[in-house]
Order: structure tokens, then C-alpha cells, then sequence
């Protein structure tokens, strides 16, 4: 126990920091090739921040305990709505920016309808995940055109090119992607070992420790880019993290290893789970959206609210165990 328990707490921090380093590296490696920052941050950066979710759900997925894949991507979207951000706006009231109604909450909201859609069956199969990769691809298409047709209203060029390491050389670049890479492997399937034997020695099912440890360890990148967000000063960009996050979730944490193997969904996950998935994302838009003002915001009543929906979450799936039903 005491070594599967090390694995998991071992492996969540490689998988932090070489999530953080292959980021770093891809995009100074996309820099030097003339990418624009533009897409460097919606797709590497974006592919980055979830990168240990889809990693953990792959190696999950062909180590056969896919419940563990499933409670990782669901429970990260969990995390990252009601935690996270209901942690954010509860420490500082977030602005919300107008253009996120017209083009992120509404792709979210298309991303959170095509999961639920793939996934109401009970399992999954290449065309699952074929079809959640396809709109996945979709969407980033559409988000580089709309922000490139307005570069003024957002402002994201100047932001994400802050981001991009521009002082790493070429070579360094190659070296740091591929470590990245190579350790978010390594301590992905060390993560994966770790939870299927704690689930195993204390008789508690792989999906819920893929819904409680797993997907709060995946979710701390977000996490960090949250609290950078506010020493910076820039609260709104903890919006953006989230929604970018829960869309790569949602799409490519599942789509990917569904194009793996087929494989069958846990009944919890569907009946239980995937509900609060798709509640806290409509309580979102609503407290976004209402009232109705000039200046909306996240205010720390509704991050209260968030973070209330998640501790609520928590002690259900906590008391399930207790009793033996999940």
C-alpha cells in the first residue's frame, strides 16, 4: 500500500512538471519554425495543460482499467469548474470578457452535448472517438479563425506570446519536448499502477479513484495557471484556462483512447457523473450570463456556489464508498 501510494504521489509531480516542460518546449520548437503564437497557444499550449488527463487515459485504456480513464477525464471537468474555478472567483471576483459568450461557453457548451451523446450508450468505439476528434478539430479550426478575424477585440496575440520561451535555443527546444514527453509516459503509467492497487487493497472502485485523485492531480496545471492568472492581475484568464481545459477533456481525453480500443463505460459514470459534468457546466453559463449587466462577473457568492456543488460532489462519492454502494 505504502509503495502504490508513492507511485501515485511520484507520479503526479513528474507528471506536473513534464507536462509543464514539454509545453515548454514544443512551443518554443513551433516558435523557432515560425508558428504564430496564435496557434502555438491554442493548440500546443492547450493540448498541454491536458496533456497528463490524456496521457493517464491512454495508458489507463491499454492497461484495460478504463474506468480509471473515464473518472480521470469527468472528474477533471469536475475539478476544474466547481474547484477551481469556484476557488478563483471566491478569492477575487472574475470579469467575464463579452466575446466568451459568443465563441467559448457555446463550444463548450457543443463539446459537453457531443461527449454526453457519445458516451449515454454505455461504451465507447473508434467511431466515438473518431467523432470527438472531429469536433474537436473543428473547434480549434473555428477558434483560430474567429481569433484571427478579430485580433483587436481579444487582445490574445500579445497575452499568449508572454507564454512562448523565446529565449531557448533550438536544440533545447528538441531536448525538453522530448523529456516531456517521454517522462509524461513514464509517470503516467507509474500513476495508473499506483491507483489500480490502492483500488484493489481497499476495495474501492477504479472509477472513483479516477474521479477523486486522479483527477484532481491531473488538474493542478490548471490549477497553477489559475493562480498565476491572479498574481498577475488578469483573474478573467482562469475562464479561459478552464474552458480550454474541459474542451480538450471532454474531446481528446476520451476520443483518444476510444480510437485505441473499444471499450464498456461504468454505469456510475453515466448515471451519476456525466449529470454533474453537464450541470456545473449549464450553472456556469448561467451565473455567466445572469444578471444581466455590462459588467458580468463571476462574483464570489457564485464561486461559493461552484465550490459548494464540488465539496457536495465529493462527500456523496465519499459516503457512497462508506456504505458500499460505489
Amino acid at each position: 500500500m505504502l509503495l502504490a501510494v508513492s507511485a501515485i504521489v511520484f507520479g503526479l509531480i513528474l507528471l506536473v512538471w513534464s507536462a509543464d516542460k514539454f509545453v515548454e518546449g514544443a512551443s518554443s520548437l513551433a516558435h523557432h519554425f515560425g508558428v504564430s503564437p496564435l496557434i502555438i497557444g491554442i493548440t500546443i499550449i492547450g493540448f498541454g495543460t491536458s496533456a497528463p488527463e490524456i496521457l493517464v487515459s491512454i495508458i489507463a485504456v491499454m492497461e484495460n482499467t478504463p474506468d480509471i480513464a473515464i473518472g480521470n477525464a469527468l472528474g477533471s471537468n469536475i475539478a476544474n469548474i466547481g474547484l477551481i474555478l469556484g476557488v478563483t472567483a471566491f478569492i477575487t471576483p472574475v470579469p467575464i470578457a463579452k466575446a466568451l459568450f459568443k465563441r467559448e461557453y457555446p463550444l463548450l457548451i457543443i463539446a459537453t452535448a457531443i461527449l454526453a451523446w457519445c458516451l449515454i450508450d454505455g461504451s465507447l468505439n473508434q467511431i466515438d472517438g473518431l467523432t470527438l476528434l472531429l469536433a474537436l478539430l473543428a473547434i480549434l479550426i473555428f477558434l483560430i479563425k474567429s481569433h484571427r478575424n478579430n485580433p483587436d477585440k481579444n487582445g490574445i496575440e500579445d497575452e499568449l506570446s508572454k507564454t512562448i520561451p523565446e529565449n531557448m535555443t533550438l536544440i533545447s527546444a528538441i531536448i525538453w519536448s522530448l523529456v516531456g514527453l517521454a517522462v509524461l509516459v513514464g509517470s503516467s503509467k507509474i500513476l495508473v499502477w499506483g491507483a489500480t492497487d490502492i483500488a484493489l487493497a481497499l476495495g474501492v472502485s477504479e472509477l472513483i479513484i479516477g474521479l477523486t485523485v486522479i483527477a484532481l492531480g491531473t488538474s493542478l496545471p490548471e490549477l497553477a495557471a489559475s493562480i498565476v492568472s491572479l498574481k498577475k492581475g488578469v483573474p478573467d484568464m482562469a475562464i479561459g484556462n478552464v474552458i480550454g481545459s474541459n474542451l480538450f477533456n471532454s474531446l481528446a481525453v476520451i476520443g483518444i483512447p476510444a480510437l485505441v480500443t473499444d471499450f464498456s463505460i461504468n454505469a456510475h459514470a453515466v448515471s451519476r457523473d456525466l449529470p454533474v459534468v453537464v450541470g456545473l457546466t449549464i450553472l456556469l453559463l448561467c451565473f455567466s450570463f445572469f444578471p444581466a449587466s455590462s459588467s458580468q462577473s463571476l462574483t464570489r457568492l457564485k464561486g461559493l456556489c461552484l465550490l459548494c456543488c464540488f465539496v457536495i460532489y465529493q462527500l456523496y462519492l465519499y459516503y457512497g464508498v462508506m456504505v458500499g454502494n460505489i
